[in-house]
Parts: structure tokens; C-alpha cells; sequence
């Protein structure tokens, strides 16, 4: 996958396949938009050079085929079984949404993930943690209620994003895991609006984009890279853990903005035990962030490790400034805010 004129045709359809899920008014029009959207970007996963990508595009076409027969069946199903008012039914409703959380990733359908995650390119890495989840999320916006089903795959997926990430030494599957708990978040912000679930996938994926452009620039991958003192300049370190604090949702920063909003949603909807279990949970995931912020400007390791050909190139002037707005967008808009 070298051409750049293949990958260009490539993410051309992967695009046309979300935007025909997102904007079709038939279910079979949305099955088919999703299956677009796959065939599109296994090419993308796979690689000449490297024969793990091949085995994680093998592991995410079984996956995603799988999950998409099981979203046909329930199509079927509905137009044979329930025509009326199916989505008040228990069985095609679990059905549906299982088949839609399975395609994103959501626990307990989130197995496939990190295992896909951790041997792809830092851009593939980008466009399954934000523009995958776009289509998936939008039809279960239709169909979503909250039920003890819904209630688990929330809970759960925060709950798997924070323990998962916590013994990780590969930065890949951090983001990973990560991406699995804001997906939690993101089921908890479609319960109550969906307004606030655009806004909420917004600054996600900004954030996500700064810290997978900042990995792919510096060339990591994995955590003791991080530590190499000679690799990475001091005033990068600290951009890059800025932006992964905002990522993880701690309150001075930008990512706190959206769960702040959720939080306060919750309670006016009377969820307050659910909202008590999603901060606590987040909480593990700011540790294993912390953790890695701390330990990455504190110490410094002096002896050789196997890579030592990182290239230190200068962070661009866009990549700056998107991190100024991850740190100071909270501070700005609630400054906005509290003027009008």
C-alpha cells in the first residue's frame, strides 16, 4: 500500500460508505453503507512489509463480517417478525445494537481492538479510533434507549478502557483501551442527547488526532522510547503529555469540557449513580496518563535501548497550536460563557 493514488481512491470510499449509512433512510441502505466503509479500509490495514498487519486486517474483516451478517439478520428479522413499533421489543433491539457495538469496538465486543490497534500504522490507528465510529454510532443514535443492556456495555466499556491501558507498554494499545473508555462516554452522552455526543466526538477526535500525529512524527510506539532523554526534546515531552492529559479528561484541559456537560445531563435525567461510576472509572485511566507523563519528564534513561534511530523533527506550527487549544479551550469557553 506504497501508492498514494490507491490509498486516495481507497479513503475516498471508506468516506462515501459512513456518509451513505449516515444519510440513507433504509436499512439495508445502512448495511450497505457499513460494508462499503469495511471493504474500503482493509486494504488500508494491510501492508507488503509487514505481516502483522496482514494477520490484524484478517482479525477486523472476520470481525466487522461478522458483525454485519448479524446486523442483516436483524433487518430481517424486523421486517418479517416486528414491522410495528420493533424497537419497544427486547430480543431485535439487543440484536441491533450488539451488531453496532461490536463494529465499534465497544466492551464486551472489544477484544478485536487493541489486538488490531497494536500492529497498525499511527494513521490506520487514527481513522479506526475516530472516522470508524462515525456511522456505527449515528444509526444507534436512532435506536437507542436506556435499558440494563446499555446501562452494562456502558459501564463496562469504561470500566475495560481504564484496567486494559493499565499494564500496557505499547502506546498503540494505550490509545486503544483509551479509546474504548470515551466510547463508554460516548453510549452515555447518546442516552441523553445527541447533540452533545457530536461535540463530545468533536474534541475527541481533535485530541486524538494531535497525539497520534505527535507519535507518528517522533516515530513511538512503545513506552520506553518516551524515556530516551537524547530522542525527544524536554518542551516536546511536555506538549505531547498535555495533550494526553486533555485526552484522559483532567479539568484545566479541553477534554474535561464535554464530560462536564454529560455529568450535568446525567444528573438533570436523575442518573447520578451512573454518572458516580463513569468519573470513578475515568479516574483510573487519568492514573495510567499520569503515570506516564511523570515517569517520562522525571526520569531519564542514559543506557542504549534497541531504538536509538528515532528522528527528531520539529514539531509544525499547526501541531502547536492545536496542543495551546487543547490546554486553554476549557479556560476560553468557560470564560465565553460566563460573559454572556
Amino acid at each position: 500500500m506504497n501508492n498514494n493514488s490507491t490509498k486516495l481512491l481507497f479513503l475516498s470510499t471508506l468516506m462515501m460508505g459512513t456518509i451513505l449509512s449516515i444519510s440513507s433512510n433504509s436499512w439495508l441502505g445502512v448495511w450497505m453503507g457499513l460494508e462499503i466503509n469495511l471493504l474500503s479500509f482493509i486494504p488500508m490495514l494491510t501492508s507488503n512489509m509487514n505481516m502483522m498487519m496482514n494477520e490484524s486486517a484478517i482479525k477486523y474483516f472476520i470481525v466487522q463480517a461478522m458483525a454485519s451478517t448479524m446486523l442483516l439478520f436483524s433487518i430481517l428479522l424486523i421486517q418479517m417478525k416486528y414491522p410495528i413499533s420493533w424497537e419497544k421489543q427486547m430480543i431485535p433491539s439487543m440484536m441491533i445494537w450488539s451488531s453496532l457495538l461490536l463494529k465499534i469496538g465497544a466492551a464486551p465486543f472489544h477484544f478485536w481492538f487493541p489486538e488490531v490497534m497494536g500492529v497498525s500504522s499511527w494513521m490506520n490507528c487514527l481513522i479506526l479510533m475516530t472516522w470508524q465510529k462515525i456511522a456505527p454510532m449515528m444509526v444507534l443514535s436512532y435506536c437507542i434507549q436506556l435499558s440494563t443492556f446499555i446501562f452494562l456495555v456502558n459501564i463496562l466499556s469504561i470500566f475495560m478502557g481504564a484496567v486494559g491501558g493499565l499494564n500496557q507498554t505499547s502506546l498503540r494499545q494505550i490509545m486503544a483501551y483509551s479509546s474504548i473508555s470515551h466510547l463508554g462516554w460516548m453510549i452515555g452522552s447518546l442516552i441523553v442527547s445527541e447533540n452533545v455526543w457530536e461535540m463530545y466526538f468533536l474534541v475527541y477526535s481533535l485530541l486524538s488526532m494531535i497525539v497520534a500525529l505527535m507519535f507518528k512524527s517522533m516515530n513511538l510506539f512503545f513506552l520506553n522510547q518516551i524515556y530516551l532523554a537524547n530522542n525527544v526534546k524536554t518542551e516536546i515531552k511536555f506538549m505531547l503529555f498535555l495533550s494526553l492529559l486533555s485526552l484522559g479528561g483532567l479539568p484545566p484541559f479541553l477534554g474535561f469540557l464535554p464530560k462536564w456537560i454529560i455529568i450535568q445531563l446525567l444528573i438533570e435525567n436523575q442518573m447520578t449513580a451512573l454518572m458516580t461510576i463513569m468519573v470513578v472509572l475515568t479516574t483510573i485511566t487519568l492514573y495510567y496518563y499520569l503515570r506516564i507523563s511523570f515517569s517520562a519528564l522525571i526520569l531519564t534513561y542514559t543506557e542504549n535501548s534497541w531504538s536509538t534511530s528515532i528522528s527528531n523533527k520539529k514539531t509544525t506550527l499547526i501541531l502547536s497550536s492545536s496542543v495551546m487549544i487543547s490546554t486553554m479551550g476549557l479556560v476560553c469557553s468557560s470564560t465565553l460563557i460566563s460573559m454572556y
